[in-house]
């Protein structure tokens, strides 16, 4: 099911919960009932209660981006690493070089070909990509510079290859869920509770007070999907892609 069909299935029901709930609570009410002789301290309650889950939501959505800038951030030092590596051991003889700029290719193509589907369905990275990456470490480190030119391109090296390490481990920390159980329990709670505070003002059956109600109700569900697209950087919606590995390894595109 695409995500986009939850995010509509999600919203439309939140509004037909709201408002079947209002229809059978007018349905139930007694005669003498006057919904404008609301208590000022529920609609205080009310107020607070909704100003204190804006924040949270707005905290929540906050930290989700952030999350799936980090990781599109890992995915392009990763990407530029590798490259940088390819480029510099032109300094080395013909043979080294082509052996590494090889190995390089092969990880590359195997992270775009093979471990982004695994990581866009498991969440999780690859063990054939780790040994991948670390016949590249092999190939750099087993040579030994036989002049000063490429002793000098020797050290860089391995910096690249460190930083390609780093953001290989980066990008494996952040395939998870980013927002912790409890939190969604808090989330989700906090949407019940929030809305179910519309009631406690006795809302009528007018039409004005029924669509925004709906209207209050899809905004919360449509900030939770949002969370939760946000929240596997990876693997939904608007995910982390390997753009970065394609532009700079146009050979290896999957």
């Amino acid at each position: 099911m695409s995500d986009w069909l939850v995010l509509v299935l999600a919203m439309l029901g939140a509004c037909a919960v709201v408002v079947v709930i209002t229809l059978l609570r007018h349905r139930t009410a007694a005669e003498d009932e006057d919904p404008s002789e609301t208590p000022d301290v529920i609609e205080y309650m009310t107020m607070w209660i909704g100003v204190i889950y804006a924040i949270v939501l707005g905290l929540a959505i906050a930290g989700v981006w952030e999350a799936r800038n980090a990781a599109q951030d890992h995915v392009q030092s990763e990407a530029q690493a590798l490259h940088e590596i390819s480029e510099r051991v032109r300094v080395y003889p013909p043979d080294v070089r082509d052996r590494i700029r090889a190995d390089v290719d092969d990880y590359v193509s195997y992270v775009v070909r093979t471990e982004w589907r695994t990581m866009a369905a498991e969440e999780r990275v690859t063990d054939r990509g780790a040994t991948l990456l670390q016949r590249v470490r092999a190939d750099v480190t087993d040579y030994r510079p036989v002049n000063d030119f490429e002793a000098q391109a020797y050290q860089p090296l391995l910096d690249q290859l460190a930083a390609a390490d780093q953001a290989r481990n980066a990008r494996a920390d952040a395939t998870g869920a980013t927002m912790p159980p409890v939190v969604w329990w808090g989330l989700i709670t906090g949407a019940l509770i929030t809305i179910g505070m519309v009631f406690a003002l006795q809302i009528r059956r007018t039409g004005r007070e029924l669509v925004l109600a709906g209207l209050f109700s899809a905004t919360i569900a449509f900030m939770l999907f949002l969370i939760w697209d946000f929240d596997a950087p990876y693997s939904r919606g608007i995910a982390v892609t390997a753009e970065p590995f394609v532009s700079l390894f146009p050979g290896v595109s999957g």
